[in-house]
Order: structure tokens, then C-alpha cells, then sequence
């Protein structure tokens, strides 16, 4: 899974006709706060009091916190893609490049209707107050002006102090000072805390480092930002030793052992937060090492009416599968594509969604990514006697569940055991490795036993009530894009092939980036929809099972079928500006 930031696709052009159409579906800002009201309140006296027994116990959490952790997030004031006008000063240092802020020694306040406060350490000139305003504009806020309040000196330089960790030049200076003297702990110590405060600022969702004795072989620590891999730092064979030997000891491996493949987690603070970091250890070339950190920040994760945006017709058809009026009504919710999708961000969603404080969700994960609070996890164990994936569900529907949620379908014995699951009245939740929503199908029947398959593939029909194939597309940065017409980009047979008009004006990718994306032109990755809902009842699923018989391709064209395809959710994103309209048509050929 990629736990990167991103937003949805929308409906667009149907399939024949020529005429251009691509209505934007987006969930009222309304619509929105109503629910995301609603999700607070519906686990704020469970918090009340967990947190007066943390009191007691001297954890001190706030009931914001607590909410947020039992993933009742408060929607936002802004459209996602209209000009901000309102934002946190953690919101702000979250999007704004660190190189505009920290050099001045200056601290984010806030903005509010247009008005950003700050408060400075030194007097700013005239200059310095443009550029904040005007890097401040390009990275999608509203600004009218600058409004300085004086406070404390010494609070303030305490409060300075607290967020250098987010500086971009903090861990160069350290990683230099500790090659100067690889026998200090503590310069080495703060490296470490630094890499990670540095990844975690750079949205990157996996920290790679090679260990390699060889003298000729680079030793690289690499992050992978919106699905790339970039080269960060540089380090000498003998000091990536002892820093991927301190990684080790951290998340409980044996750090004496080079050649066997093995897992461990440990878990850091940062920015007043617990970052959980995966650590996958295995041997490299002939003498060194390979680590890869997954960093799984729970902020990084997706409330389900963001997630689904621009997609509302999706978000609540999957709504009332979530919340079935009667115990008993559930079905079978799949999430298809490949490694790295999304898939796992969009399962935790769906899972955020359901009414915990009167349902029973349990899940089922290999490994568990993040802690869901008032649901019941269990992590799969293959090499123990009842610890796969069949077994776990067996044992789950002996615990009364509403909800059952499988990591992944991966083999016969899970696939013929979840389907009995739907079968008897639970909703089941599930992710699948496969190309298309159609192709889902066929990748289940594929694993189904032969002397079960017929039985298996009607009960499979008579279940599934949705398919979200999805991929994740990288999204330019709103900066530094180039506005122009499409004709100035694609040829005539291209937008024929897109239902774009010549004059419809878009946006071009900007190869040589700016400041907001690290010079990419890229900024985040959103997620593209291939989508199956099936509307009908199990009494009148009997033509779908026929289609799947006989040709899966025919399951589009049944009654009560609604289909979203990737075609309609690409040019939606092209005429939103989101997608360059080359790398659009890149994606539809792969």
C-alpha cells in the first residue's frame, strides 16, 4: 500500500455522442460538514471518557486528538481545488516549502479571510513580506495581505525551536557534522530523527538504504515521493553500517544478521504525532544490506467523504452498503489494482465511514498498517496453525461481527471462505490484485476450486454489491503549470479520442518545477477510478451470473450495472487541470 496523499477522479464523458460533456461531481461543502459533525459526535462520549481515565494515568490527549484518532476528522472549510482562504499554521507549514519560512525565522499563525499572521523574530523589509505573500499565493491560498503580531521573545524562540525539525537543510548540516565524527551516538542519533522529520516533509512514503562493502557499489538513502524513487543522500559504506545496525536494533531485529529477510516496526514522534515506521530488513549483493522504511502517518490517511469527492454518486451508493438498514444486508465490497494503488487507504476509509460505536468491525491484515480504534484487528500468522487468512475468517464469524475486513483475497481457501461470509449475512471488505473492475471478476473465479466454481462464481454474483479498480495518477503542481489550449498539445484524433474541444483550456506539465515541488513539476498523485456498482437486488442477480459464465464483458451491459471507467475519470481530471493531457493519454494506453 501507498499511503500518499490524494484526491479523487470525477465522472466525465459517456461512452458515443459527441458532445462534450464533463460535469465535475463534488460533495457540497455543506453535505461535508453535516457528516464529518455527525462522525465527531458519534464517538465524542466514548472519548470523554477514555480521556478522563488517561488523566488519571498522567496521558494527557485532547478530545480533538482522541476524535482524530478514531478517524472522525472535521472536513475542511475549502473546496479542495477553490482558493484557500482559511487555514492552520500546521496546515500552512505542511504546504508551503520550507525555504520560504524557516531562513526568516518567522512563525505561521494563521490564515483567515485573506489575512496571514505571522509573528517574526527580526524586522522583515518590504521584500521579504512579497515573497512570503507570493509563494504563499502559488501554493493555492488566498492572500491579501500580512498582519505581524509581536510576541514573547523568549516564547517564541521556544516555539521556533519546536518546528526546525522541519527544516530542508537540518539534515544535510547534521549528516555532515556526523560523517566528521561517525563514532558520536548522539550526532548519529539525530540524523536518524532528522532523515525521517526530512522523508515525512517531503510527502515520501518509503525511506529505501543500500548497504554495500563493496568500495565501488554507491550507498544510497532514497525516498519515494509520489510513487518515484529520488536520490537524497550519499553516505560512506561504514557509516550506513551503523545507521541501518541503529534502524535494526529500533524495530527489535537482530542486527548481527545480514542474510535472512525479516520485519520489525518501531514508532517516533513528530510534529506532536506518532509516526509508525515498517521496517523490512534483507541481505544486498554479496556482504551488505538492504532497508526499506514504509513511514504510515495516520494524518496522511483519507476521510471517506474526501477520499470520494468527486465522486458522489460512489461515495454514497458505498455509504448504503456501509450502513445496511437491517443486521443481515450486507454484501461484498471489493478494491482491485495493482501494488501501490491505494487500495489499503481507500479500505481504512470505507472502514472510517462505518459506525463503530454500534457495530462490530474486525479485521483481518497481513501486516496490520493502522491502529483502528473501537475495531477489533487481527494479524495474519502463515507459518502458525490457524493464523491464514481462511482460518481467521472461520474463527471471525464466531465473534459476532458486523463487518468483516480481509486484507487481501489471495488464494482459493480465502476467496471460498469470504463468499460463505457475504453468503450468511456479513459485509466483507476486501482488496484483490487485478487490472480492471471487469478483470476483478475474473481474477476471483480464477481462484475458485473447479468442482466448486459454478456454485462459487452465483454466490460471487449474488453478493458483490461494488468493484473500485484504482489507480493512482501523478497530479501537477498548481504553481508552476503552464495554462494553454488543448489543441496546443494533443493532436485532433487525440482530443476526438478524449470528447475535448480544440479551444477547452488546460494544463501542461512544467518540466522544470518550482519551488512548491521540488522542481518536479509534480505535486501528490490522485486517485483514478475503473468502478462497478451493482444496484439490483440478490433476487434479480441471476443475468450477472449468466454474463460471468459465459463472457465477463458482458456484465457492463446488464440492467442495474452502473459503470464509471477510467476514460471519464482521466478527462475530468485533464479539463480540471489536474493531469497533463499528454500523460492522459499515456495512461489510457498502458
Amino acid at each position: 500500500m501507498e499511503d500518499d496523499v490524494f484526491s479523487q477522479s470525477g465522472d466525465a464523458v459517456p461512452d458515443g455522442g459527441d458532445e462534450v460533456k464533463t460535469p465535475v461531481i463534488q460533495v457540497s461543502q455543506k453535505r461535508l460538514r453535516t457528516r464529518g459533525k455527525e462522525g465527531r459526535e458519534r464517538y465524542l462520549d466514548m472519548v470523554q471518557k477514555e480521556r478522563a481515565l488517561m488523566l488519571e494515568r498522567g496521558v494527557a490527549r485532547s478530545a480533538e486528538q482522541l476524535l482524530d484518532m478514531a478517524g472522525a476528522y472535521q472536513a475542511s472549510d475549502q473546496e479542495e481545488e477553490s482558493i484557500k482562504d482559511r487555514a492552520t499554521g500546521d496546515q500552512l507549514r505542511a504546504v508551503l516549502p520550507v525555504q520560504a519560512w524557516l531562513p526568516l525565522n518567522i512563525h505561521l499563525i494563521g490564515l483567515k479571510e485573506g489575512i496571514l499572521k505571522i509573528a517574526p523574530l527580526y524586522e522583515m523589509n518590504d521584500r521579504q513580506l512579497e515573497n512570503l505573500i507570493s509563494t504563499t499565493r502559488r501554493s493555492g491560498f488566498h492572500v491579501d495581505r500580512i498582519e505581524i503580531e509581536v510576541w514573547d521573545r523568549k516564547e517564541l524562540m521556544d516555539t521556533l525551536r519546536s518546528v526546525r525539525d522541519l527544516s530542508a537543510d537540518r539534515c544535510e548540516k547534521t549528516l555532515a557534522l556526523w560523517l566528521g565524527d561517525t563514532d558520536n551516538g548522539l550526532l548519529l542519533n539525530q540524523f536518524q530523527r532528522d532523515m525521517m522529520a526530512e522523508a515525512l516533509q517531503m510527502r515520501a512514503s518509503d525511506v529505501h538504504l543500500v548497504q554495500d562493502n563493496n568500495p565501488e557499489a554507491p550507498n544510497w538513502i532514497q525516498y519515494r515521493i509520489d510513487g518515484d524513487l529520488m536520490p537524497m543522500h550519499l553516505l560512506p559504506a561504514e557509516a550506513m553500517a551503523r545507521l541501518t545496525t541503529l534502524l535494526k536494533r529500533e524495530a527489535g531485529l537482530n542486527f548481527g544478521d545480514r542474510t535472512t529477510p525479516k520485519d520489525g516496526r518501531f514508532s517516533f514522534q513528530w510534529q506532536g504525532r506518532t509516526i509508525d515506521v515498517r521496517v523490512a530488513a534483507g541481505p544486498q549483493a554479496q556482504d551488505g544490506e538492504k532497508l526499506t522504511l514504509r513511514l504510515l502517518d495516520r494524518a496522511a490517511l483519507k476521510g471517506f467523504d474526501e477520499l470520494f469527492r468527486r465522486h458522489e454518486d460512489v461515495a454514497d451508493f458505498l455509504a448504503k452498503l456501509l450502513s445496511p438498514e437491517i443486521k443481515g444486508g450486507g454484501g461484498l465490497i471489493l478494491l482491485s489494482g495493482p501494488t501501490g494503488s491505494g487500495k489499503t487507504t481507500t479500505m481504512y476509509a470505507c472502514v472510517q465511514e462505518i459506525d463503530r460505536r454500534r457495530k462490530h468491525v474486525l479485521t483481518i491484515e497481513d501486516p496490520i498498517e493502522y491502529e483502528l480504534r473501537y475495531a477489533t484487528q487481527w494479524q495474519v500468522r502463515p507459518d502458525m496453525e490457524g493464523g491464514s487468512f481462511a482460518d481467521l475468517i472461520r474463527a471471525a464469524m464466531r465473534h459476532d461481527p458486523d463487518y468483516i475486513v480481509i486484507g487481501e483475497m489471495r488464494d482459493s481457501d480465502t476467496v471460498e471462505t469470504a463468499l460463505r461470509a457475504a453468503e450468511s449475512g456479513h459485509t466483507v471488505i476486501s482488496t484483490v490484485h487485478a487490472d480492471s473492475a471487469l478483470q476483478t471478476f475474473e481474477r476471483l473465479r480464477s481462484l475458485m476450486p473447479s468442482e466448486r466454481e459454478r456454485a462459487s462464481t452465483f454466490t460471487l454474483a449474488q453478493q458483490v454489491g461494488a468493484i473500485l479498480n484504482q489507480r493512482l495518477v501523478r497530479t501537477l503542481c498548481q504553481g508552476c503549470a503552464h495554462k494553454t489550449e488543448i489543441k496546443n498539445v494533443l493532436k485532433e484524433e487525440e482530443m476526438d479520442y478524449l470528447h475535448i474541444t480544440p479551444d477547452t483550456i488546460v494544463s501542461k506539465h512544467n518540466t522544470s518545477g518550482c519551488d512548491l515541488c521540488n522542481r518536479t513539476g509534480i505535486a501528490g498523485r490522485t486517485l483514478l477510478l475503473d468502478a462497478l456498482l451493482l444496484t439490483t437486488g440478490p433476487a434479480q442477480r441471476n443475468h450477472i451470473y449468466e454474463a460471468l459464465i459465459e463472457n465477463v464483458n458482458n456484465v457492463v451491459k446488464e440492467e442495474g450495472v452502473v459503470v464509471h471507467t477510467r476514460r471519464e475519470g482521466l478527462v475530468d481530471l485533464v479539463v480540471s487541470g489536474l493531469v497533463d493531457p499528454r500523460a492522459a493519454i499515456t495512461y489510457l494506453e498502458e
